[in-house]
């Protein structure tokens, strides 16, 4: 049974991350995504370290299940094709700087004109409008535009902190799969096109909110939060290795203090509500850690689990791979890439009971796709050695 997308076809013609990411988690859902990509190098990730036999893992992680059509827009010819393809296509997605694409030729409505009904997707950094629109942009000035730096902080007197992977970008991804499918729906339902505008920092500024914007929440009675909750990350050292522990109600609180055998905290005047425990939370998080320091972490996850403390290891890379809670989800999985060899990534993390996804191609080499597509939009063998020969493909 092929995916829940299959029968779909999209146009990519983005880069980096936050565009294949989320024209990757479509094609792993079975839609027919065409990754238009410039001969002369193609994506800027195929360049990306850490490669083997010519391929990078930033590029094969965010770039399965996709086919490759290498054309040099510059020329009259490959444009045409391009627009070609557009005609045949649900949905276009670009990540140019705003105006580009209309530079291009490739604007929403050239490409309506050939596909009245087209979802139009227009992924930027800042936005379209406003001071920053033109600027370039990567996943750090998100990061510290937005506030998500200064949150990461713990306070807003303390040295902003990046958080250590690249949030906007995939978060950016992930709201825009997510909106594409969404504008599927919409057509489905009035057969009607739209275009879909997003960026960085909106994805990011509307993820903050549902959990670290309270203190702006309240029109009028806004505060600044120059006194973070605590600057004791809930990450534990043991005797042996690091786990993590977190007590929310009452119930959980009391099921701390018999694991960790310290009934007196019970009496303790700083922790006799969850309130009281939330203002002292820098004593309580201190008195914890002094006493998981003394047991190795495999006793203390099986005392805290017998007594109902969510709690969990913490797993470096390698460990986490092979984790038995990991493992038995499936998560990560292998395949065999043509190219690459042998190669490891996580499964797309949606489990659809009847339109199951899968990995069906690795990421594709520069250009690998060009002579078929090309052949299924109409073009003869003589059509496509004139390209070669004029350069417009690869």
């Amino acid at each position: 049974m092929p995916g829940p997308l299959h029968g779909y076809r999209i146009v990519d013609l983005t880069s980096m991350i936050s565009g294949p990411l989320a024209t990757m988690i479509l094609a792993d859902q079975g839609a027919d995504v065409i990754k238009v990509e410039n001969p002369d190098g193609g994506d800027h990730t195929r360049a990306a370290n850490n490669r083997r036999n010519g391929f990078s893992a930033s590029f094969l992680n965010n770039n399965r299940n996709k086919r490759s059509l290498a054309l040099d827009l510059k020329q009259p010819a490959a444009k045409e094709a391009l627009v070609r393809l557009v005609a045949t296509a649900d949905v276009f997605v670009q990540n140019f700087r705003p105006g580009v694409a209309d530079r291009m030729g490739l604007g929403e409505d050239a490409l309506r004109a050939v596909k009245p009904d087209l979802i139009y997707v227009s992924i930027s950094g800042f936005g379209e409008v406003g001071p920053f629109a033109g600027k370039p942009v990567y996943d750090p000035l998100v990061q510290a535009m937005s506030g998500l730096a200064t949150i990461q902080a713990g306070s807003d007197q303390e040295r902003p902190r990046l958080v250590r992977t690249i949030v906007p970008d995939k978060l950016t991804a992930i709201s825009a799969a997510q909106a594409i499918t969404a504008a599927l729906l919409a057509r489905e339902r009035t057969g009607q096109g739209q275009h879909v505008r997003l960026s960085m920092l909106e994805a990011v500024i509307a993820f903050l909110f549902a959990s670290d914007m309270g203190s702006q929440t309240f029109v009028g009675d806004e505060f600044p939060q120059q006194d973070a909750a605590s600057f004791i990350d809930l990450i534990y050292e043991t005797a042996t290795t690091y786990i993590s522990a977190a007590v929310q109600s009452n119930k959980e609180w009391l099921a701390l203090t018999r694991a960790l055998e310290r009934p007196d905290w019970l009496d303790d005047p700083r922790f006799k509500t969850p309130a009281l425990r939330q203002r002292h939370i820098n004593d309580r998080l201190t008195m914890t850690q002094a006493v998981l320091r003394t047991r190795p972490a495999a006793e203390w996850l099986e005392r805290l689990t017998q007594e109902g403390v969510p709690c969990a290891p913490v797993l470096t890379r390698g460990e986490m791979l092979v984790d038995p809670q990991v493992e038995a989800l499936g998560i990560v999985v292998e395949t065999q890439h043509s190219q690459a060899g042998r190669i490891r990534g996580a499964r797309a993390a949606a489990r659809f009971s009847a339109t199951p996804t899968a990995i069906r191609r690795g990421g594709p080499a520069l250009g690998e796709h060009t002579h078929s597509i090309l052949e299924e939009l109409g073009y003869s063998q003589t059509d496509i050695a004139t390209f070669a020969t004029a350069g417009a493909m690869d």
